[in-house]
């Protein structure tokens, strides 16, 4: 706990008061945001703020790990460095993505497939050290089964081999990657809307794991009571967890300060890559994968509605369903202001990860002895 209350206001801290200097770093050495030609007009005046504000926020929250960890004594975890080693993996294929923007000036920096290339790369990786190097209780930091609010017993990739199940974890882990690091990027396009809804779904990971901690499989209190063992959690270090998600909350509410309209810095696809890695690896290590359909509800639908424009495009020959994708740019071209539009999706966001986390406890509590 210590840890967690240091790390995360360490975090906050630094996000708080190293931001402008940063901002001062990125306009000496020109990385400016480049804004598209056939977006909204009012974008327009946003050309030239510094971007890759992801460097500050990813550094801040690893640091805090480190620092809370440092203070309270208290050993660190391979999950936690998981958890790091996707967001600053991911962080690192969108750092590459912006600086090609800023150096072209233009609106495409890596080609469609090869930041996907980088992404799924960075994804195996992952997977491969998240299914080895068990604990003392033959835990490994990821499971091979597919995970709702818990591991689903009869979804288990290994029922195929070993080989093969292997392949399979990984190309599971790949969709999830992939899915939650492009709609963290979808969802990054007006002021503070991708920084304010990360927070809300990154804060149901704290939730999450100080409960998974509390109702441990391997806590004394839990296994000495029958009427708690049967619906206990078997997950690795999810205190850790909940600790490196504090970490991360508390640098982006300090990030979100300059961030929120109108920003001086943007994140970037530094900063929304990083942070869909960082929430892909949360949901993968707390073994709640499919719940973050709804966690991650507003990426979610962000991202539909550009699949459904493209599609519905292709299917009628040029026609559309929205003024323009994603879903928030519609909204601005239909008069309404930017931060109206920001702080009605952060609402929605809350109510999808409200549902989530609900959800989740409402599982632990109907559950039944078998």
């Amino acid at each position: 706990m210590i840890a967690l209350l240091i790390g995360a206001g360490f975090s906050l801290a630094f996000t708080l008061l190293t931001t402008p200097l940063f901002i001062k770093l990125f306009n000496r050495i020109g990385w400016g945001q480049f804004i598209r030609d056939d977006g909204p007009k009012s974008h327009h005046s946003k050309r030239g703020t510094p971007t890759m504000g992801g460097i500050v926020f990813i550094i801040g929250a690893v640091l805090g790990y480190f620092v809370g960890h440092l203070i309270a004594g208290e050993e660190y975890t391979r999950v936690a460095f998981l958890v790091m080693f996707l967001m600053v993996g991911l962080g690192a294929v969108g750092f590459v993505d912006d600086f090609l923007k800023t150096r072209n000036q233009r609106s495409l920096g890596l080609g469609g497939w090869s930041k996907i290339l980088g992404q799924v790369i960075v994804a195996s990786v992952f997977a491969v050290l998240a299914i080895n190097s068990p604990d003392e209780n033959g835990l490994t930091a990821a499971s091979t089964f597919i995970s709702g609010v818990r591991d689903i017993p009869w979804l288990n990739f290994m029922i195929f081999g070993s080989v093969a199940g292997i392949i399979l974890l990984a190309l599971w882990v790949n969709v999830i990657v992939v899915s939650a690091s492009n709609g963290v990027n979808v969802a990054d396009g007006l002021d503070g809307l991708a920084s304010g809804a990360a927070i809300l779904a990154i804060t149901s990971y704290i939730f999450i794991g100080f409960w998974q901690n509390n109702q441990s499989c391997f806590n004394t209190n839990v296994y000495q009571d029958p009427n708690l063992l049967y619906r206990c959690y078997e997950v690795r270090d999810p205190l850790d967890l909940a600790v490196i998600a504090a970490c991360i909350v508390g640098s982006l509410i300090g990030f979100l300060w300059w961030n929120t309209s109108p920003a001086q810095i943007f994140m970037g696809d530094t900063g929304s890559l990083g942070l869909g890695g960082a929430i892909a690896a949360l949901a993968i290590l707390s073994r709640t994968e499919l719940l973050l359909v709804l966690i991650g509800g507003l990426f979610l639908v962000v991202t539909g509605s550009v699949i459904l424009q493209r599609a519905y495009f292709k299917i009628t020959k040029g026609k559309r369903i929205f003024l323009m994708s994603p879903l928030h740019h519609h909204f601005e071209l239909k008069g309404w202001a930017e931060i109206t539009v920001v702080v009605r999706f952060w609402i929605i966001a809350g109510l999808f990860v409200g549902a989530g986390v609900g959800l989740f406890y409402l599982e632990w509590a109907a559950a039944r002895q078998p």
